[in-house]
């Protein structure tokens, strides 16, 4: 009787664990995450070592960027199986968003190395080498210098490698560890762009303390809901400046700026061949009508040839001379050219008398 009763009590226990664990998994799709773990938990009472439980629960930790705890389920899941190919990813995943690239990259060899045919450490992989090279930079611009007393080295061969002269790394990035989200509103607007917007928004509503007293329809307290929320847009902060940090956009951006002043301000390799192509729309924009637009393409060539030098075009002042005449002189070229135009436009329109007069 008694070995019924306990055959009855494990697969009640079983069945409890299974609906526990799908309710889990629902809630997550769902993206009630505080729910899904709460599920996960108690299902884990059941049985505290089930590796897909622990895996449910860390990629919820992730979401709420709460991402110790998801690194460690993600490692309790790999303690009885080392080859475990979800833990892997997972904890390379949480490795990832906790800014430790290197460790996060030799994850998703581990796992690629047991599952090849997985997307996901492909992926992963590619994700990370790209994070290091931009957090890192360029490797040509970092200068090395010696720099400290070097007195200590001794001749005893040991001890002269443990004590090599002290280098100083310029241009090293900060560890990833120490990195905060910028106090810098400017900064925080470039980063999170359109959901800066949001950000202000979900920050005015905390300070409404009878607001944040309140509750959700699932029972839920709003000022939880807001600051998960406000943590999830840190989160992406933080990670967009360890992708692509504000000082390297704004270094590339300093880098660009000469480049087009210096093309601007520099003759085209065949200037004849530049001028006449500009001169051909002007005309063509003439003959269709389009005065305004004609007139600003001129005086944007005039502008362009003003900033020649006479070294590099040695018939500048001609030139400049044919682009001012069309401007200083109402020729009659260009009248009768502007009459029938004119003309043309009556005859499409229908209006002939007025064409004809014309």
């Amino acid at each position: 009787m008694s070995e019924t009763d306990g055959d009855r009590n494990g697969v009640k226990s079983k069945g409890v664990f299974s609906t526990l664990v799908a309710d889990g998994s629902w809630l997550y799709l769902k993206g009630e995450y505080k729910k899904a773990i709460e599920s996960y938990t108690t299902a884990l009472t059941l049985r505290p070592n089930e590796k897909s439980c622990l895996i449910g629960r860390s990629k919820c930790y992730l979401k709420l960027g709460q991402h110790e705890n998801a690194l460690r389920d993600a490692e309790a899941s790999l303690k009885e199986d080392k080859t475990f190919f979800e833990g892997l990813h997972q904890k390379a995943e949480a490795l990832y968003h906790m800014g430790e690239f290197e460790f996060a990259l030799v994850f998703y060899h581990r796992g690629q190395k047991l599952r090849p045919q997985i997307q996901e450490f492909r992926l992963g992989i590619q994700k990370s080498q790209e994070a290091i090279e931009t957090s890192v930079g360029d490797p040509s611009s970092i200068k090395l210098e010696i720099k400290g007393d070097l007195s200590f080295l001794q001749k005893d061969e040991e001890v002269s490698i443990r004590s090599q002269p002290l280098t100083t790394v310029q241009h090293q990035p900060k560890d990833n560890k120490t990195r905060k989200v910028p106090k810098n509103k400017k900064t925080t607007k470039q980063l999170l762009g359109e959901f800066y917007g949001d950000k202000l928004y979900l920050e005015n509503l905390m300070k409404d303390k009878d607001l944040v007293k309140g509750k959700t329809r699932g029972g839920e307290h709003l000022q939880d809901v807001i600051q998960s929320c406000l943590t999830y847009l840190d989160t992406c902060t933080e990670l967009l400046i360890q992708e692509k940090p504000v000082c390297t956009q704004e270094k590339d951006r300093k880098q660009v700026q000469p480049k087009c002043q210096r093309s601007c301000s520099s003759a085209p390799s065949d200037p004849t061949r530049f001028l006449l192509k500009s001169l051909n729309e002007i005309d063509a924009e003439m003959t269709a009508g389009n005065a305004a637009v004609s007139l600003k393409k001129a005086k944007d060539i005039l502008t362009v040839v003003e900033r020649w030098s006479e070294k590099e075009v040695p018939d500048r002042k001609e030139i400049l001379g044919s682009l001012h005449k069309p401007q200083e002189h109402d020729t009659y070229d260009s009248t009768s050219r502007a009459l029938d135009n004119i003309g043309r436009v009556y005859a499409q329109t229908g209006q002939f008398t007025k064409a004809i007069e014309l």
